[in-house]
């Protein structure tokens, strides 16, 4: 069928009806991006804005490139370069990008119910998974767990008994002495085997650190994923 080829055919020109047509295309595709993403996630004013014209940008540098190799490797550098003047961000935001980005390819090759059918697929999954937990049932049972010990004891293996019984995995992330150094306070990430588990631990520990200040936090997950 004739709509599913691209508007280009053979030309190397580019008149201006297809120019309007395919820019067009790749503003409201970017809109509808922005409005699915921005149902379903934080973000702030000025991201929503780039990812609704990034798709836009995108399709005319397609459209000027026009199979012209030198030209892409200049664009392909150019694009590079944004990652390193910009901040981090979550992995959903990467993902938000390079759906508008391509969507926006796609566009600047003409085929423009491609573009709005590919955009409209992937962002309905997005959605969808977005109501998935893939952690489910595993992200309670990881926790911090802070131990003050004093200092006559070791503190590198004083607890392994204990968290080879209550939990799958341990791991000391810090230590730092306080009380001008007649005590230490430990920092580790634990994963519970049980929810059921933790007091438990708590009063083991407690029996082997003198009853001294222990506490148990949920453990961040938001981190920089890029």
């Amino acid at each position: 069928m004739e709509v599913f080829n691209s508007i280009f055919g053979s030309l190397a020109t580019i008149s201006i009806v297809n120019f309007m047509a395919c820019l067009g295309t790749a503003l409201a595709i970017g809109i509808f991006i922005t409005f699915m993403y921005s149902r379903h996630s934080e973000s702030s004013k000025s991201f929503l804005a780039t990812l609704a014209l990034l798709p836009a940008v995108v399709c005319v540098v397609i459209m000027l490139v026009n199979g012209n190799i030198g030209a892409g490797v200049a664009v392909a550098g150019a694009f590079s370069l944004v990652r390193f003047r910009s901040a981090q961000g979550s992995a959903k935001e990467i993902g938000a990008i390079f759906l508008a980005m391509g969507a926006g390819l796609i566009c600047g090759m003409g085929y423009l119910l491609f573009a709005a059918i590919f955009a409209a697929v992937v962002s309905i999954a997005f959605i969808i998974f977005s109501f998935i937990n893939f952690d489910a049932g595993k992200t309670g049972l990881k926790k911090t767990l802070t131990v003050t010990i004093p200092e006559t004891l070791d503190y590198t293996h004083v607890f392994d008994d204990i968290f080879e019984k209550n939990t799958s995995r341990h791991e000391l992330i810090r230590v730092k002495t306080t009380n001008i150094g007649s005590l230490f306070k430990l920092s580790y990430d634990i994963v519970l085997k049980k929810a059921m588990n933790e007091k438990t631990m708590i009063d083991e520990i407690r029996e082997r650190n003198g009853n001294l200040e222990i506490s148990v936090n949920k453990t961040d997950n938001v981190k920089a994923e890029l």
